[in-house]
């Protein structure tokens, strides 16, 4: 097949991301025939207003406020979506898709919410639809699950994926920072938005957890279906109590396989000293996957950020344009093949950590060890903390095998109703 000698280009959006996917075509100029095949050449950006761009760009005549210049010029192969949100986006996505244009987006909520209706479409119109941004930035995870890891079961998908909420944690287990003056930091370095809530809520990471699940386990997971907890709880207290038990604390995005059930969550998690994951800071990722051919690997990298996510868009754009000039579009669809069950969280197992105020007097540690045994809830270590006694209250901080999510709960909901000895359940903090 005859290659193409440029390939024309549609940037919906001309944001941070979408900036950095200008530069970073600009800088590939010169390698780009070798590296692709083809001069690749943005033809249109799609921006809100043109005077509000025009400087940024160094022909202003390639800026549009009208979507269709893009996505019905016939001369545009590959639509590149960078506006974000979920309506417009999709919109403007399957109109790209139905006129027969390859997509490549960094848009996790849309992915995350409706990818398999593009998906689908794409792989009807033999069309590439692709998104190695949508999760942990420059980090290659996408293409690494559908290609590099295709020979294994994998059985487990962890990580940090968020990169605002680990280095909130950072600060707080290495600098002593209660959450608030920490999250004032990454609000003055940029990390955070006004409104972190997606971020420290849990629910940024969730959606990367179901686009990971989705592919890792060949079965549709929503955002809705990933259980999530934020970091908004956590105190200086907590870590200190993870730092002696040998941890460090960290927001884990984690997915399983298990007997034809896929759980999925986002939750704080103490994670030991020695897992590679404990030594991942401030605002970098890591995803650990687990194959039963390949083992363990970890993918370790800047999960977000101007350049970054650009550069895995980029690495989309390049495999589509190879992919069109030998004739082998599409060949990438939708993989979810099975429809797998979603285990609810209150049938998962985890091990936890727990932090209680409780009466300073003979027989508290006899009378919650017995509530935990009746509910099948078998406890790994008991400390009382010796130099957390005021008067008569005292605090316990005690660590559970692995249990049933719903008979922990059960347990929990029994201590809180004895408020003789009961205090205050301070902490809960699931344990890896």
């Amino acid at each position: 097949m005859e290659k193409k000698d440029t390939i024309y280009v549609g940037l919906l959006g001309l944001g941070t991301v979408g900036f950095g996917v200008y530069k970073t075509l600009k800088l590939q100029k010169d390698e780009m025939v070798r590296k692709v095949g083809s001069n690749v050449v943005i033809k249109k950006i799609l921006v809100l207003k043109i005077a509000d761009f025009a400087s940024k760009v160094e022909d202003p005549s390639i800026l549009t406020e009208n979507a269709d210049d893009i996505l019905g010029d016939p001369q545009i192969d590959v639509v590149i979506e960078v506006i974000g949100g979920t309506k417009a986006a999709f919109d403007f996505q399957k109109k790209a898709l139905e006129n027969g244009k390859h997509v490549v987006t960094a848009n996790k909520d849309l992915v995350a919410t409706r990818g398999h209706e593009l998906l689908v479409l794409a792989e009807e119109k033999r069309l590439d639809y692709l998104f190695e941004a949508s999760v942990a930035g420059g980090i290659p995870i996408i293409r690494p699950l559908r290609l590099c890891l295709a020979g294994n079961n994998i059985s487990e998908v962890m990580g940090i994926v968020n990169g605002t909420t680990n280095f909130i944690l950072t600060k707080m287990s290495q600098e002593g920072m209660g959450y608030e003056e920490a999250l004032k930091i990454a609000m003055s370095l940029g990390y955070a938005e006004s409104n972190p809530t997606a971020d420290v809520e849990g629910l940024d990471a969730a959606r990367k957890v179901a686009i990971m699940a989705s592919i890792a386990f060949h079965s549709r997971v929503t955002f809705d279906d990933v259980y999530h907890e934020g970091i908004t709880k956590l105190t200086e207290s907590d870590i200190r109590n993870a730092k002696e038990l040998g941890c460090v604390v960290k927001l884990i995005g984690i997915t399983r396989q298990k007997d034809d059930e896929i759980e999925a969550g986002v939750y704080p998690m103490l994670i030991p000293d020695s897992h590679p994951m404990a030594s991942v800071n401030d605002v970098f990722n890591a995803v650990f996957v687990h194959g039963d051919a390949v083992d363990d690997v970890m993918m370790y990298g800047r999960g977000a950020g101007e350049m970054p996510t650009a550069s895995a868009i980029v690495g989309d754009l390049f495999d589509i344009v190879r992919n069109i000039n030998y004739g082998c579009t599409g060949r990438l669809g939708c993989t979810c093949y099975k429809s797998l069950k979603i285990r609810h969280i209150d049938e998962i197992e985890n091990k936890f950590f727990v932090r209680m105020q409780v009466a300073n007097k003979c027989g508290v540690l006899e009378s919650v060890a017995g509530v935990f045994a009746r509910n099948h809830v078998s406890i790994a270590s008991f400390l009382q903390k010796d130099n957390v006694i005021q008067g008569d209250q005292a605090e316990i901080v005690l660590t559970t095998e692995a249990v049933v999510e719903k008979d922990f709960r059960i347990s929990l909901s029994e201590l809180s109703s004895m408020s003789d000895i009961i205090k205050e359940i301070s902490s809960v903090i699931r344990v890896y």
